[in-house]
């Protein structure tokens, strides 16, 4: 639907970047979930996890150093994109869908060519989980960032299991309720065709 709408294209590839528009040279990430379920980064994989985890092992150094790979990865996924595509801004697109049935949908710049870093290092502090008694994977101990100036959390790396990032310190880049640059509507009640569901999202844009 952005690809169509911002006469783009959709990549359908593992980059940072979703959709792109190369004429304005702008790129789109796209996310879509329920309003808790953490956005999944991508799975991580970083590179001597091994060395870095045992080496972060009841050690803040240790730690640190493994977290700022994990940052870092972040910061070059997104350069890379700007590089290979030519980007001079990438955007990001999200649809959030509440308990309710509320839906929301917003855009935002995430960065550009010239401030193409969308993380600090040393915004966050990092410690382990207590590994749950259970064979999944995914329920291994898994590494937690907190951002340091509120002490939410903002990340969850499963680098013991499948390599998963979790960023649910997404929800920080959220509108206000009204802001101008967000849709909201109610979750249709039964399937509709493209059209009239093109014709509910601009009704919506109007009360927004």
């Amino acid at each position: 639907m952005l690809a169509h709408v911002r006469r783009g294209r959709r990549l359908g590839t593992y980059d940072f970047i979703d959709v792109i528009e190369p004429e304005s040279r702008c790129g789109w990430q796209v996310k879509s979930t329920k309003s808790r379920t953490p956005v999944t980064w991508k799975r991580a994989k970083i590179p001597n996890r091994e060395k870095l985890i045992e080496e972060s092992i009841d050690s803040p150094k240790g730690l640190k150093k493994l977290g700022k790979a994990i940052i870092d990865f972040c910061n070059d996924h997104v350069r890379s994109s700007i590089k290979t595509f030519n980007l001079d801004q990438i955007g990001y697109a999200r649809l959030i869908v509440f308990e309710t049935g509320k839906i929301t949908y917003f855009e935002r710049l995430l960065c550009t060519r010239q401030n193409p870093q969308l993380f600090n290092a040393a915004d966050f502090e990092w410690r382990w989980s207590v590994q749950k008694p259970t064979l999944i994977k995914e329920q291994l101990s898994a590494l937690h960032g907190f951002y340091r100036h509120t002490g939410q959390k903002w990340w969850a790396w499963h680098g013991r299991g499948e390599n998963q990032l979790h960023f649910s310190g997404e929800q920080n880049w959220w509108p206000p309720q009204g802001d101008p640059h967000s849709i909201c509507f109610q979750l249709p009640s039964a399937k509709m065709d493209l059209d009239a569901f093109v014709t509910l999202l601009e009704e919506a844009a109007k009360k927004t």
